[in-house]
């Protein structure tokens, strides 16, 4: 991917404490109008990284850009184009929503009084929020005041949002609407936010790195991160002698593992392969070629985030 593509590249970005490393020689790609989705369990990093990214910390080793501007050298001029929204957002609760907004706006803004009301009300209703616009902040939910802080960090409708956490201590419903909110941002901004909520990522990320210890541990597309779980297997749920069946299936060369959830008569198989190709053809033969067996369903697993993320962090990767 070429520079110019490229809204944040790092090359071996690291930072230290104490001689122990927090984050080690990332390698950072966030491609311009993206949703980046940086994943990881706390304390993997994924703060610490963000923070050298704004230029709040210095990194100990390795270099950063950002619009092709170095994090540190250039640090003033690449915050007056980003929007930051940190994990626990303050407000003053005396203010209602659109008092922040507008002082917020201050900021950025130096023209007519009409043009800094008119992009506030347009913050607003972009986070659903134009109801409740003249109400106290420490009347809000903890829903609609991560929705306040996206709009504060957009009022400047920057090019570049960096949301560390935003829907973490959201219930499901408040989840979905901050989620709605960041995919609307990709056609005029590039998304870079912090997670450790697998769905979310999956749900609305174009490109993802997994973050593990400090160090990467996956990086690219959604669709190439989930195409990277090697493992392929199948759901099989039979009724009769499971143990016949599952003898017959280890029995196959491309057969690696088969497990076992019985319920009464009844399992479910969770049969490894190495190939998909001969389990396609063969499996549902060697099974109904045993007169005493019933398949029920036959499936193809589809690998998804969780499990590539418990593979990654728990396998014994350093990265």
């Amino acid at each position: 991917m070429g520079e110019g593509e490229l809204v944040v590249a790092t090359d071996a970005l690291t930072k230290s404490y104490g001689g122990v490393d927090a984050v080690k020689a990332l390698r950072l790609e966030v491609p311009r109008h993206s949703i980046f989705g940086f994943l990881g369990p706390n304390g993997a990093g994924k703060t610490t990284t963000m923070k050298m990214l704004l230029g709040l910390i210095r990194p100990s080793g390795g270099t950063g850009s950002i619009f092709g501007l170095d994090i540190v050298r250039d640090s003033p001029e690449i915050r007056a184009r980003i929007g930051y929204l940190p994990q626990d957002p303050r407000f003053y609760e005396h203010m209602s929503a659109r008092e922040t907004l507008r002082f917020a706006a201050g900021f950025f803004f130096s023209g007519p009084a009409a043009g800094i009301d008119a992009r506030v009300e347009r913050m607003l209703a972009l986070v659903g929020l134009e109801d409740k616009a003249d109400r106290p902040i420490k009347s809000f939910s903890g829903g609609e005041r991560q929705r306040l802080g996206i709009a504060q960090a957009q009022i400047h409708e920057p090019e570049l949002l960096i949301l560390d956490e935003p829907a973490a201590a959201l219930d499901p419903l408040g989840r979905r609407d901050v989620l709605a909110i960041l995919e609307g941002f990709r056609e005029t901004s590039t998304v870079f936010y912090s997670t450790h909520i697998l769905d979310d990522v999956q749900r609305v990320s174009d490109t993802v790195c997994i973050l593990n210890k400090g160090e990467i541990a996956a990086q690219g597309s959604i669709g190439d991160v989930l195409a990277g779980g090697d493992e392929i297997a199948y759901a099989v749920e039979v009724r009769g002698d499971v143990g016949r069946a599952r003898a017959a299936l280890l029995a196959q060369a491309w057969v690696t593992e088969v497990s076992v959830a019985a319920r009464g008569d009844a399992a479910t198989l969770r049969v490894t392969v190495t190939d998909p190709e001969p389990a396609d053809a063969h499996m549902q033969r060697v099974l109904l070629e045993d007169e005493s067996l019933v398949v029920t369903q036959f499936r193809r697993e589809t690998t998804d985030l969780e499990r590539i993320f418990i593979d990654l962090v728990e396998g014994g990767h350093d990265g």
